[in-house]
């Protein structure tokens, strides 16, 4: 279902994304489904001549990724993709901490994320693990916002390897990955995510180590961001939105407007999905795209 205003104007609700994407009135879509239809809908989108802000991860693939990028490009409209935490403001204050040297030059990051095995049955799935709708299990769900950052913070991913399985055996999708890359200056990388971890054991955090000290922060939760150098300890705490995507939002409108770039695009997102299908790589192979 689709929901469109105008100033002054009614709401109309569609149930049908075809007659939303046809309204003459409507200039730009977003697309809020599940990512494995983001392709379909973006494609019509830009065939219909509509800027395109599709949620994350972008598609199920890198290749889907890629074709929506050149189909928007073809077509010559914007495509923009939800990764807000390139704009939220605790994670903006991690990057001027990180501009203006708080740790020294950055040798490193490592990243970790453990939830507990939920109490689902197989009959009963949400999308999120059903590879067909979202390209893989929670890893892709959570991870992509992580990698992403990380893309925008440190630069673009590069000599990316990982290893992806599945412990828990709730559902087909990999519920365990490893990886490790490096960013641009020879920063090297290490992620580990567990989704089969034990009820409490819950764990979220990134941690930059520098030359001169080390900054720990998390990606999801607003806690505040700690801050060890030889001066002493400090945690600082997170500047908390309104709402969440709004600074991002508020980026594309201004882009829009002429007014300079958002730093979330089709090209950007579609970098992340690429590091996501080389994490998974080897269980795709081993269980196919269906998982």
């Amino acid at each position: 279902t689709g929901v469109q205003t105008t100033g002054n104007g009614p709401i109309r609700a569609y149930d049908q994304a075809a007659d939303l994407i046809a309204d003459p009135e409507v200039n730009a879509v977003y697309i809020a489904t599940p990512p494995g239809s983001h392709e379909e809908y973006t494609l019509a989108a830009a065939a219909a001549g509509k800027a395109v802000y599709v949620e994350k991860p972008m598609a199920r693939t890198h290749a889907e990724c890629q074709t929506m990028v050149k189909a928007c490009a073809d077509a010559g409209v914007p495509l923009f993709v939800a990764y807000y935490r390139r704009r939220l403001p605790s994670l903006e204050q991690v990057r001027q901490l990180v501009a203006n040297g708080a740790i020294g030059e950055v040798q490193s990051v490592h990243l970790r994320l453990v939830q507990f095995l939920p109490n689902w049955t197989p009959d009963k799935l949400p999308w999120r693990v059903q590879p067909a709708l979202s390209g893989g299990g929670i890893f892709f769900d959570l991870a992509c916002h992580e990698l992403d950052y990380l893309d925008y913070l440190l630069g673009p991913l590069s000599h990316v390897a990982g290893r992806a399985v599945n412990r828990g055996g709730l559902y087909a999708a990999e519920d365990n990955v490893v990886g490790t890359w490096e960013h641009p200056g020879g920063i090297l990388g290490t992620g580990n995510w567990c989704f089969t971890g034990s009820p409490g054991d819950g764990e979220e955090h990134i941690t930059l180590i520098g030359r001169h000290g080390r900054l720990r922060f998390d990606c999801f939760a607003y806690k505040p961001l700690i801050l060890d150098t030889p001066a002493g300890h400090q945690e600082i705490p997170c500047q908390v939105p309104e709402h969440v995507q709004l600074p991002l939002i508020n980026s594309i409108v201004q882009d829009l407007l002429g007014h300079g770039p958002s730093p979330s695009t089709g090209v950007t997102a579609a970098r992340t999905a690429a590091v996501m299908d080389t994490l998974v790589a080897n269980y795709r192979a081993t269980h196919g795209r269906g998982w």
